[in-house]
């Protein structure tokens, strides 16, 4: 059960409200009007909580759990302890997440500028924004509707947030158009100078970065990730990208729709990822790549290029996954005889 003092629950919820909600079906038997009154792993679940199974592991944790609810594959019901109440849906986790959104939807602050708040004349605030202490917002930005702006923030001159974004504590945001239902978090860095240097014997010469950072509609940008702004031509994040914490991403990048990037994954300048592109923790590309829609490319691969679409890659360089997998295998007997 969520701790109350960070977490308020909406509940309690039906049976059968939870699997409208859901999208599932209630097993028979079941009691449609029982209620819930939160989400808990199902280690951790009582009688009054929705837990979910979607990974084959925990089946002995489904087998003990004492959740009085549970998400789960059809395929899998037959494994329930008695008593236990089943929702049936081919997709658990998903199905899990509109529960405990509907248990702990998002909670707005109440709109406002703080008094220690600093916003430039010049800056636009529409209705319903809230700006926190120590915020700091530039002549001519332009902060849509019920956008929420954490404490220390800085949005610069002419920054634009469409409706419902919230920036989160410390960010800060420059040279950038952002869409709507964006989610920055604390210590992101966004529209800051590229990496461009003109090299020779005589100094390295600092090449102007004159384009901006675009930002697609219902993009998360994790903790302390880094986005520059583009050299010339602009930086894009396509809408629907889901971006972890401590991620680098280069001038002149461009990601295309729904495109996943886990914890400290680096992208050089200019390179342009399709649509759906997944790239594992710690995966680096160069610069001036192409990755086609629908690349899957495994954690700590180094990509050096082009990848058509669709491919899985791992490796450094990162070759077709199942060659790689063939090049650890060999590795790894090789060691052993050598060993022998």
């Amino acid at each position: 059960m969520a701790d109350p003092r960070f977490y308020a629950a909406r509940g309690p919820l039906t049976l059968a409200e939870l699997a409208e909600i859901a999208g599932a079906a209630i097993t028979d038997g079941a009691d449609s009007a029982r209620r819930f009154s939160d989400v808990a792993p199902l280690e951790d679940a009582g009688p009054n909580d929705v837990s979910f199974l979607d990974n084959r592991r925990y089946l002995d944790a489904f087998a003990a759990s004492r959740a009085g609810a549970c998400l789960v594959r059809p395929e899998l019901a037959e494994r329930a302890p008695t008593g236990m109440a089943l929702l049936l849906t081919e997709t658990p986790y998903r199905a899990y997440a509109h529960v405990a959104r509907a248990f702990h939807p998002d909670v707005h602050p109440r709109p406002g500028v703080h008094v220690a708040a600093v916003v430039d004349p010049a800056a636009r605030l529409a209705p319903g924004v809230t700006v926190a202490a120590g915020a700091m917002i530039g002549p001519r930005a332009e902060i849509g509707q019920h956008c929420n702006i954490g404490p220390n923030a800085v949005l610069g001159p002419g920054v634009v947030l469409g409706p419902d974004c919230t920036i989160g504590a410390n960010a800060s945001l420059s040279h950038c158009i952002v869409g709507a239902r964006v989610v920055v978090y604390p210590g992101v860095r966004i529209g800051q100078d590229g990496f461009g240097f003109a090299m020779g014997q005589e100094g390295h010469l600092k090449v102007p970065q004159l384009g901006r950072v675009i930002i697609g509609d219902d993009v998360e940008i994790g903790a302390n990730t880094c986005i520059d702004r583009g050299s010339a031509g602009d930086t894009v994040i396509g809408p629907g990208c889901i971006i972890d914490n401590l991620v680098q991403i280069g001038h002149n990048v461009r990601l295309g729709r729904g495109c996943v990037l886990v914890a400290q994954v680096g992208i050089s300048g200019s390179t342009q990822l399709g649509d759906f592109v997944v790239i594992g923790g710690q995966g680096g590309l160069a610069g001036h790549l192409k990755v086609g829609s629908g690349v899957q490319i495994a954690a700590q691969s180094g990509v050096h290029r082009d990848i058509p679409a669709g491919q899985s890659m791992g490796g450094t360089p990162a070759v077709p996954i199942e060659e790689w997998r063939r090049q650890v295998a060999r590795l790894r007997l090789l060691v052993k005889r050598r060993g022998d």
